[in-house]
């Protein structure tokens, strides 16, 4: 939605393009913009029915031009379709948007219940229940996706090629930072010398791009926008990552459970056991990578202040990145 259309606009063109969404469908009502992502614009709304409950929806849509290398919204969309086939929880994509709806780059699914928000499932009292079986849960879910066929078309990305891209991205910034060199230079000594047999990766899979009911847990998996094949320990160590714990250090997984809670429900859901070293790994690469990210949002909101101010305060995060690469290197420093 790089137009930056306005949600009169957004409504009018929905309620044109509601007939395709559902059946029977006689307007579109109750819609509203909720809090997302800095590139992505996320809307809720009912599509209105001449019989019946209205149907709630979502429109995930682009909220500024991509970067070049960004994968099309169509894809995450087969993605999905892909991973609820082999039984992840996701919402099921009901259109993907063409050039003639008007909606820009996105797609419609299925709206359901349930909270997003990071710290809230990580300290609310009220979602208690749920951190007691959410790391198995996220386990299980995460086996089911590195055990999904990928679709065509998706990158086949491995860790020498995730370092070599980010330390010329860190290059090309010119900033300076110890806790970052210290990582590129620990990641360059232990890249794995056998590689691990590649799978569908979700590639953002993180407290905050999770829909969790406070007694039930888990209810969907959410924003398949960097998906593609690869290590599945990627997809451990991002979520393991002290960004993704809203301060709550002491629990690894999400700042809401334990890694030997999700590695048990990954091998309970069929997963292949995977190895403490390789998921230290990986989370010293998903900190190194948040750490370069948020440079780069600082910078682009630095360079244009239309971008939003979202983009400049992701960049000040970038201490939570450099206190887990550090907390890393003090734990593999340790004697076995």
């Amino acid at each position: 939605m790089t137009e930056r259309l306005d949600e009169a606009t957004v409504a009018a063109r929905l309620a044109a393009l509601a007939p395709r969404l559902v059946a029977d469908a006689t307007g579109v009502e109750s819609l509203r913009r909720l809090t997302g992502g800095a590139s992505m614009a996320t809307f809720a709304f009912d599509v209105t029915v001449g019989a019946g409950a209205a149907v709630p929806l979502i429109l995930r849509a682009r909220a500024v031009a991509p970067d070049p290398d960004s994968p099309p919204l169509a894809r995450e969309a087969q993605v999905i379709a892909a991973a609820i086939a082999g039984g992840v929880p996701a919402p099921e994509v009901v259109h993907v948007c063409s050039p003639d709806d008007g909606l820009g780059e996105g797609y419609v699914m299925r709206r359901l219940i349930g909270e997003t928000l990071g710290k809230r499932i990580a300290t609310d009292p009220a979602f208690a229940p749920a951190r007691d079986v959410l790391a198995r849960q996220c386990g299980a879910a995460l086996a089911r996706v590195h055990t999904t066929p990928p679709p065509p078309g998706l990158d086949t990305v491995n860790a020498a090629e995730t370092l070599a891209r980010y330390e010329r991205i860190w290059r090309q910034s010119g900033a300076v930072r110890p806790a970052i060199e210290a990582a590129f230079r620990w990641l360059e000594a232990h890249l794995p010398r056998v590689p691990a047999t590649p799978r569908l990766v979700h590639g953002d899979f993180r407290n905050g791009n999770l829909m969790v009911d406070a007694d039930r847990g888990l209810v969907a998996v959410l924003d398949w926008e960097l998906a593609h094949i690869g290590d599945p320990a990627e997809d451990i160590g991002w979520i393991c990552c002290n960004s993704w714990r809203f301060a709550q250090a002491h629990a690894r997984v999400g700042g809401f459970g334990d890694l030997d809670d999700l590695l048990a429900g990954y091998v309970a859901a069929g997963g292949d056991p995977i190895e403490p070293a390789r998921i230290d790994f990986w989370q010293m690469i998903a900190s190194l990578k948040w750490g370069v990210m948020t440079m780069q949002m600082h910078r682009s909101f630095a360079d244009d202040p239309a971008a939003g101010p979202e983009r400049g305060v992701i960049g000040r995060r970038l201490s939570e990145a450099e206190a887990d690469i550090v907390a890393l290197l003090q734990r593999a420093s340790r004697p076995c």
